[in-house]
């Protein structure tokens, strides 16, 4: 089962991406260019050119299930936002239902559930989340939506929470969301479930099941 990884180039996507190579999990890594592919193919990692703002069908043939963990980044404008945390994640929630896959695994944010909540900067992402992630459950895709908290970048401590008042830290390390996103690749009996995220002193399993 193949799974394809839009957002492979970005900070948790290489994390995962490694992760899965270790675990001879196979994996086509999507970038939007060439000269970013060759640190996959260093490692043996079946790469793809695609972009999220152009041409993307092709990228999925031959795959199972798809990661989304892609985003426009904190440098980047409302447009950017809106066309690839937004319109991207919708695009391809739509291809992946079209052709059938098996699972749409979404990246998404803890304070995509309440876009105001979130610091005033923040917001039109947390909206644009708060959007894609509504138009994937009633995608006819089964999918999975991990919802970190805040971002770090830690090592891995292999430690979970699903509350913020289980929580010590009240975040979570990139390293360990692309942990819980290779447990749940794994995992393909979890369908249709959404988790919270966040570093505490849970395992993966017994939290995300």
């Amino acid at each position: 089962m193949t799974t394809l990884v839009i957002g492979a180039n970005g900070q948790i996507g290489k994390q995962f991406c490694e992760l899965a190579k270790q675990a001879d999990v196979p994996i086509k890594a999507m970038v939007r260019k060439d000269e970013q592919a060759a640190w996959f193919t260093e490692r043996g990692i079946e790469t793809v050119i695609a972009d999220l703002e152009g041409e993307l069908e092709h990228a999925f043939e031959d795959c199972h299930q798809v990661v989304f963990t892609a985003g426009s980044g904190p440098h980047t404008g409302p447009d950017k936002t809106l066309m690839i945390d937004l319109f991207g994640a919708i695009r391809a929630a739509d291809i992946a239902s079209e052709k059938g896959l098996d699972r749409y695994i979404m990246v998404s944010a803890i304070r995509a559930e309440r876009p105001l909540d979130a610091p005033e900067k923040m917001r039109p992402y947390m909206a644009a989340k708060f959007a894609a992630d509504s138009h994937l459950r009633f995608a006819k895709v089964p999918h999975v939506i991990l919802k970190p908290g805040p971002l770090t970048d830690e090592k891995a401590t292999h430690g979970f929470a699903g509350t913020m008042q289980a929580s010590p830290e009240q975040s979570i390390t990139r390293a360990d969301v692309a942990h819980a996103l290779l447990h749940v690749v794994k995992t393909p009996t979890l369908k249709d479930k959404e988790f919270t995220l966040l570093n505490g002193k849970e395992s993966i399993s017994d939290l995300v099941h």
